[in-house]
């Protein structure tokens, strides 16, 4: 249905724009008035008879990508028509300059009304795609090529985005994910919770769309494990005493898996948390970070450090310790770590891991690594090597089919990208519900 409407009503563009040519052609008297506002009839609303869609801005991300189909199918037919005028009719040149004038100016605002549209509204096309759009504009068959794959983006992201609200609609009343305890997100090193740019992506949202209630860390970016610990034991006592939940349910990624479990065993947080669920943390660490450790000056890493701890500082962070952060996360530090620190028997644990299968498939920056971290921890998601992943009473590894793979900052959403394959926001989703099923 999408296609076949524009095609008419590209069909109908082409029309309007060779309408002096048809009109003396073919002995059609088309008035000029009425292909005017049929031409911004079209511009306003290329989505007349498809199904209305749950949200304004995929609305306009519809109406562009029609509109730049519209604008590939109407030019095609120009092109057409203009050979048959100058091979069957013999036109005089002027005639021809002034028909390819008229369609050249119209199929211009027919283009950059849908470009400007898909490049507001849409999230997916994301800085890489804009950029090459714009750089190969005007270059033959490059153009074509880009304009292609921003469609084709497009055309995917509002549907899949569409469906998803219905979804949400659907099950509404369900409340899936609302847990007898609430969820705490705890994030990883070199992250901070911000009320600007949420390190978990749109997954917060997600579950609150579906029933939970969520807190957030608000812990420092990057202190030892057992700050980092104390930090969250604090926040822990005080989401209880806010809001008289008496436990929490603990969702970690990366390193904020460690600090929750040090927060659980040695500063007393089983009495307040129900569940810890572990999302790509470094249970056994990482090897790579041993050997960089080993390898790099003390004078440089200093630097760094101080470089680090001085603009987070003033990003709001009341301490900071890079060095002490990145040595918590050596396979040397954890081995140690995992000697003293154990299980708690009234906590239930889980935990998730994924494979990044070629550093291509990811997106900067948490990609860059695969293949040095593969050369000292095997398969992993870009930072963490699979062997790492796994600890506690249920193990969830994903891996994707294809080149792709899911990286560390996949598993939280970080791009916002929407993934074949691999719905994030819609795997946590199910992990919540699961956490409810069991009573927690």
């Amino acid at each position: 249905m999408n296609i076949i409407l524009s095609i008419v009503y590209a069909a109908i563009l082409f029309i309007v724009s060779n309408i002096h040519t048809i009109n003396d052609k073919y002995n059609v008297n088309i008035p000029i008035w009425i292909a005017l506002f049929v031409f911004i009839i079209i511009n306003i609303f290329p989505s007349m008879g498809l199904k209305k869609l749950e949200t304004n801005k995929l609305k306009n991300c519809r109406n562009g990508y029609r509109l730049l189909e519209i604008f590939l199918i109407s030019t095609l037919f120009s092109a057409i028509l203009l050979l048959i005028d100058i091979l069957c009719y013999h036109t005089d040149i002027k005639v021809i300059l002034l028909n390819v004038l008229i369609v050249y100016l119209i199929e211009l605002i027919t283009f950059w009304n849908g470009i400007i549209r898909v490049y507001i509204s849409s999230k997916q096309l994301g800085i890489k795609h804009r950029v090459i759009g714009a750089v190969v504009g005007m270059i033959p068959i490059l153009h074509l090529i880009a304009l292609f794959k921003i469609i084709k983006i497009t055309k995917k992201e509002v549907k899949f985005e569409n469906d998803k609200i219905l979804l949400n609609k659907s099950r509404k009343d369900e409340q899936i994910c609302k847990t007898k305890y609430p969820i705490l997100l705890v994030h990883g090193v070199f992250f901070r919770d911000s009320r600007y740019f949420d390190y978990w992506g749109r997954i917060p949202k997600e579950l609150k769309d579906n029933g939970a209630t969520i807190f957030y860390g608000n812990h420092d970016s990057a202190v030892s494990i057992e700050e980092s610990a104390k930090e969250l034991s604090e926040r822990i006592k005080e989401i209880v005493k806010q809001t008289g939940c008496e436990k929490v349910n603990i969702i970690a990624h990366s390193k904020g898996g460690l600090d929750s479990r040090c927060a659980i065993s040695e500063y007393g947080m089983d009495e307040y948390v129900a569940s810890l669920t572990m999302i790509n943390t470094p249970n056994r660490g990482c090897e790579f970070a041993d050997y960089l450790l080993g390898k790099v000056p003390d004078k440089v890493l200093n630097k760094v450090a101080n470089t680090y701890n001085k603009t987070l500082k003033k990003l709001g962070d009341k301490k900071t310790d890079f060095v002490s952060a990145v040595k918590d996360l050596t396979h040397s530090f954890c081995k140690d770590f995992n000697n003293k620190i154990k299980k708690s028997d009234k906590v239930y644990y889980q935990s998730v891991g994924s494979k990044l299968n070629t550093y291509r498939g990811g997106r900067f920056p948490l990609n860059l690594t695969n293949n040095f971290v593969k050369y000292f921890d095997g398969a992993n998601d870009g930072l963490v090597g699979e062997d790492s992943f796994k600890y506690g009473d249920k193990y969830t590894f994903i891996q994707h089919e294809g080149k792709r793979g899911i990286s560390h900052g996949d598993m939280i959403d970080l791009n916002r990208e929407n993934i074949d394959g691999f719905d994030v926001r819609e795997f946590f989703v199910k992990l919540v519900s699961e956490l409810r099923e069991k009573g927690f």
